[in-house]
C-alpha cells in the first residue's frame, strides 16, 4: 500500500515538473505557438509539405471542415494538390490554452484560393492540439468547420 502511494506521489509531481516547464513563460509559449500556426498557413499557401511535416506529429489527425479524416501522408499530399491553389489564409482571435505538455489553440481562419478552377472563399473556426516533444511543440490533431460568414470574438 506504501508502495503505491508513493508512486501516486511520484507521478504527481512528474506531472506539475511538466506543467511548470510547459508554461514556465506563457506568454513566450503563446507567441511560439502563434508562429507555428502562421507558418502553417504559409506552408499551406506554399504547398511546403516539408514544412507540414516539421509542424505535425507522426500520429497526426486531421478533421477537416466536410468530415473527411485525413492522417499525416494524407494531409501532407492534400496540401501538395495542384489542382487547389490556396491564395491566403490567416487567422483572427486566436487563443492558446495550456495543459501539461499540451496546447489547444482555438481561433477563426479566412481562406481563399481556387479549386479544380473554382474559386472558394472559406471562412471558419479550427482547434489545434499541440505536445511539446523534445522541446518542440507538434500539433497531434486539428479540426476545422466552416461558418456562414467571417466571424469575430
Amino acid at each position: 500500500m506504501k508502495l503505491r502511494a508513493v508512486t501516486v506521489v511520484l507521478l504527481a509531481c512528474n506531472l506539475m515538473v511538466v506543467a511548470q516547464v510547459a508554461i514556465q513563460d506563457p506568454k513566450t509559449e503563446k507567441s511560439k505557438l502563434i508562429a507555428l500556426e502562421n507558418a502553417w498557413n504559409q506552408a499551406q499557401i506554399h504547398r511546403d509539405g516539408e514544412a507540414l511535416n516539421t509542424l505535425v506529429a507522426d500520429t497526426f489527425v486531421y478533421t477537416d471542415w466536410d468530415g473527411t479524416v485525413m492522417n499525416k501522408a494524407t494531409f501532407i499530399a492534400d496540401s501538395k494538390d495542384p489542382s487547389v491553389k490556396t491564395t491566403s489564409v490567416s487567422n483572427d482571435g486566436v487563443d492558446v490554452y495550456f495543459y501539461p505538455g499540451v496546447a489547444v489553440v482555438t481561433g477563426a481562419y479566412h481562406t481563399k484560393g481556387i479549386n479544380k478552377g473554382k474559386p472558394f472563399d472559406h471562412y471558419g473556426r479550427f482547434t489545434d492540439t499541440w505536445i511539446l516533444s523534445g522541446g518542440q511543440w507538434q500539433c497531434v490533431a486539428s479540426h476545422t468547420n466552416l461558418t456562414r460568414k467571417p466571424v469575430s470574438r
